[in-house]
C-alpha cells in the first residue's frame, strides 16, 4: 500500500538572483552573492550586507513580474 510523502530538495541557487524568503527569520528580499555545496551568501538590496548561511531554503513557489524588493 501507497503512502503520500511530501518530498523537500534544497534550492540550486543561482547568483544574481532575486529571492523572497517568508516564514524565518531570514524573512525579507535577497540577491544571491554566492552559492556553494553547503552554504548560500544573500545580499540585502537596501544595506547591500552579506550573510552565508548554511543551505536552508526550499522551492514553495515562483513569481512572475513582480516587485522586488517591496517596501
Amino acid at each position: 500500500m501507497g503512502h503520500e510523502v511530501t518530498v523537500f530538495k534544497p534550492y540550486p541557487f543561482a547568483v544574481g538572483q532575486k529571492i523572497r524568503i517568508e516564514g524565518s527569520r531570514r524573512a525579507g528580499d535577497w540577491e544571491v552573492a554566492a552559492s556553494g555545496e553547503h552554504t548560500v551568501t544573500l545580499r540585502c538590496p537596501i544595506s547591500k550586507k552579506q550573510f552565508e548561511w548554511p543551505i536552508f531554503c526550499y522551492l514553495v513557489d515562483e513569481e512572475k513580474d513582480s516587485a522586488w524588493p517591496r517596501e
